[in-house]
């Protein structure tokens, strides 16, 4: 595979056809079909082995070619992939590794399905987002690159109408549906953001859209639907539940189901943020790290990074405790986390798509784990950097930055995070502010009230000191000193044991 991918790689050179593709919703040029069909004779070339496709999928197809060993592509009516054989039920807590690590994820095939992923640049490139989405920037975050030690550049998906990059995948596909089904309107189940893609979609191409949300649903992104148009139904505690409802009333009355990650067309629309990044970025890129919910924009980023650039490492990010993808390529199945967490509601899937795990499975190089803690601090620290609140599903890709660079020591680098949205609830901002300080202690000194003796403790303390009040009473020889310090655990205990040595009791 990766000989294959080295040889077609100047095709598509960083500097060549990428830089000069367009932004609009115009059609593929000559020059880059003809480089299109060169590839695609390349993989007729070295495609002799059959693609190795998981015993609990079967590969997905919009049309009705055949893959693999004559495997038929098992397509619903609503265009998702239906799962083959029994799901296993499984607790989060059953995969759990440290944040920031990687290397827990299965081995990939060891052939991938070369067609598939052609076919979905192809998509990519002659994508129809355009007509509603626009072309987020890519900005580096100053303050974040200090702090890390690597150049970080923030891929502003929170800057699209919606908030949020769901929606490229809602339009594409929404946007190539027959007449007739248009005319019926369309039926989706989001916690938010695909529910907000699929409004604006619909108010754009003047039809009906039906909205089913969890109860649990943030009022913001309830609210931001029925502005756009949408008719929200709030049934099921949690968006599998939600799921299940809009697919019954899609059989019920003959409305398109639009499903918010296992479609091809919605896969391809959020890979045009990967199409964006590879014309946008000019230096050499190490990884480019993405929010996974369902895994439909991993999946569309990395089909695109893989073929044309296959240097460049592509990670998954998740909560701890919504892990859905992680579990699925650390066990080599899809399985469905019963218990899943609700913090990143964004991202709260208990079960990832068929074609979105076929895909990450052949060629996402792992899946970053962060905790809750992490993804408040991410959140805090994007405000210091941009005066920019994200949702903690849109700040996951800091926070996994943060952690893979400290886990791995690695320094000096280009990293992309993709920023995925910023539908906050209000309502959270107390919770997230109160977990964004849990990396802080109050600790007490007593300060001798001798000329330099402040000066000496702040030198000591180094840049940790965050807060501090300084009390002082006539008469008395030693002032009180209190102050925040970014330092827990150990670091916590080694920082008071030094200042006691160097006589200031603490």
């Amino acid at each position: 595979m990766e000989s294959f991918l080295l040889t077609i790689n100047p095709l598509l050179g960083r500097n060549s056809s990428l830089s000069s593709l367009p932004s609009s919703s115009s059609s593929i040029s000559t020059q880059l079909n003809s480089k299109v069909e060169i590839i695609r004779r390349r993989i007729e070339k070295v495609n002799t082995t059959t693609t190795h496709v998981p015993t609990s999928i079967v590969a997905s197809s919009a049309s009705k070619r055949k893959t693999g060993k004559g495997l038929s592509a098992n397509v619903a009516v609503d265009g998702s992939v239906a799962t083959v054989g029994t799901v296993k039920d499984v607790s989060w807590t059953e995969v759990q590794y440290e944040s920031g690590s990687i290397g827990h994820r299965a081995p990939p095939p060891a052939e991938v399905d070369k067609d598939k992923q052609m076919e979905y640049i192809t998509k990519i490139l002659g994508s129809k987002v355009y007509d509603v989405a626009v072309e987020t920037p890519l900005e580096l975050a100053p303050l974040l690159s200090t702090q890390i030690g690597i150049n970080l550049y923030l891929k502003r998906e929170d800057a699209q109408q919606v908030f949020s990059f769901k929606i490229r995948g809602a339009y594409n596909m929404i946007s190539q549906l027959p007449k007739d089904q248009l005319a019926n309107g369309v039926i989706c189940a989001s916690a938010g953001n695909h529910a907000q893609g699929v409004a604006l979609s619909a108010q754009r191409l003047k039809i009906k859209a039906q909205i089913v949300m969890p109860t649990t649903t943030p009022a913001i992104k309830v609210e931001a639907v029925k502005r756009l148009g949408g008719k929200v139904i709030q049934e099921g505690e949690t968006f599998d539940e939600s799921q299940k409802i809009a697919k019954e009333i899609s059989s019920r009355l003959g409305i398109t189901f639009i499903p918010p990650f296992d479609n091809e067309d919605v896969i391809a629309g959020q890979g045009t943020v990967g199409m964006e990044i590879g014309r946008q970025m000019r230096g050499k890129i190490h990884a480019i790290i993405v929010p996974i919910g369902g895994g439909g924009l991993a999946a569309g980023i990395v089909s695109f990074y893989k073929l044309v650039y296959p240097e460049v490492k592509v990670f998954g990010v998740e909560p701890n405790d919504e892990n859905s993808m992680a579990q699925a390529l650390y066990r080599d199945e899809i399985v469905n986390v019963t218990d899943i967490g609700h913090f990143a509601d964004g991202v709260a899937v208990q079960q990832v798509g068929d074609e979105t795990f076929r895909i990450c499975r052949e060629l996402l190089d792992d899946v970053i784990l962060v905790t809750k803690e992490e993804i408040s601090a991410a959140i805090k620290d994007m405000f210091s950097d941009e005066r920019s609140i994200l949702e903690p599903s849109g700040a996951l890709s800091i926070a996994a930055a943060k952690a893979y660079c400290k886990y791995n020591n690695i320094t000096g680098v280009n990293i992309v995070a993709v920023c995925s949205g910023a539908n906050m609830n209000f309502d959270q901002l107390r919770e997230i502010s109160d977990i964004a300080n849990v990396d802080q202690s109050i600790i007490c000194t007593i300060l001798p009230e001798t000329p330099g003796s402040l000066q000496q403790l702040t030198d000591m303390l180094d840049e940790d000191i965050t807060e501090m009040t300084y009390r002082f009473s006539s008469g008395s020889q030693d002032a009180v000193v209190v102050y925040k310090v970014s330092a827990v655990g150990t670091e916590l205990e080694d920082m008071v044991e030094m200042l006691n040595t160097a006589g200031f009791t603490t």
